[in-house]
């Protein structure tokens, strides 16, 4: 019987149409709680003919101990840097994932943050709780400037409700959409400078790559105005956190609202969790009941038309072609 390893925990924690998908497969679902680590992944491997993962580990020694049984690779989910994508197209494994199915709900989740920070929200509501009534002056939105690096799907979620906000929108992305641009009143960028030199709010919507790794660092935080405010919803790794840490204990950077850490889960030591500044969020940014759902659906949908195979609705390695079942 075909075996299926399904990792991620919103999958399984959420009711939908997804669960009768894959169960009407007749497929055996191997069910684990992850993220794993690759300790955790190798005892789980070998027998399985497939993965349907989150932000597990999948490094080249989980794909060696998997072969040759391993057909496919389905993340549920966009970001692909915790699978090793190269390792997998050598060893001709199609990585699948599921692109346009969460831009809505990151984008809001980004302005919760923001609205915290800015509105003092825990501050106010940690008060009330605790029986007082102590109240803190924030700041509006209004006429403020946010800087998005990375105007893909989620981003531009992003400057659309900025705009809504009567924010100034600066934007820098590599691939730039001018008739989106043009439509929406976004600033073009022609170096990444510029957005740290103009932005009240920086948000960050780029993917994990050796160039954005750390890309938050010392040196870039220099370059941003006194008193920024960092947002994060999209790899713990983009930012250096010690210096990050740093500026937010100096007053630099007024604030950092995130969904993504460098360690996930974090140690209890974590250098960022106790700042009074941060808001910092459990990975939850695309944990809606309408998010998870669409992304459940694609991912199970992908995986299904793999296995048979078919083309996938979105792979990451497209050079690699699916296998046909025996």
């Amino acid at each position: 019987m075909t075996r299926v390893l399904l990792t991620t925990t919103s999958f399984q924690d959420t009711p939908g149409g997804h669960h009768q998908l894959l169960a009407g497969t007749g497929w055996a679902i191997v069910r684990a709680r992850g993220p794993l680590t690759e300790a955790q992944m190798l005892p789980l491997v070998g027998d399985i003919d497939a993965f349907l993962c989150g932000d597990d580990a999948i490094t080249r020694p989980v794909l060696e101990k998997a072969r040759p049984r391993l057909r496919v690779i389905s993340k549920y989910g966009i970001g692909v840097d915790k699978i090793d994508v190269k390792a997998a197209t050598a060893l001709g494994l199609p990585v699948l994932f599921t692109p346009g199915v969460n831009h809505t709900t990151v984008a809001e989740h980004t302005f919760l943050l923001l609205l915290a920070l800015e509105k003092n929200l825990l501050f106010h509501t940690d008060s009330t709780r605790a029986g007082g009534w102590k109240r803190k002056t924030g700041h509006e939105l209004l006429e403020k400037t946010i800087g998005v690096i990375g105007l893909g799907r989620i981003g531009k979620e992003v400057a659309l409700r900025a705009r809504a906000f009567g924010m100034n929108v600066i934007a820098f992305d590599v691939y730039w959409d001018d008739k989106f641009a043009a439509a929406h009143g976004v600033k073009r960028a022609a170096v990444i400078d510029e957005v740290f030199a103009a932005a009240d709010y920086l948000s960050l919507h780029t993917n994990l790559t050796p160039e954005t790794r750390e890309m938050i660092n010392g040196r870039s935080l220099a370059r941003m105005k006194p008193g920024v405010i960092i947002l994060n919803c999209a790899r713990g790794e983009i930012v250096h956190t010690a210096d990050l840490a740093a500026a937010l204990q100096s007053g630099q950077v007024a604030g950092y609202g995130a969904d993504v850490l460098e360690v996930e889960p974090p140690p209890a030591d974590h250098p960022l969790l106790k700042l009074p500044n941060c808001v910092i969020t459990p990975h939850v940014a695309s944990r809606t009941f309408e998010s998870v759902v669409r992304q459940a659906t694609t991912a199970v949908r992908n995986l299904i038309l793999a296995m048979n195979g078919e083309k996938p609705l979105a792979q990451v390695n497209p050079e690699v072609p699916v296998r046909p079942p025996a």
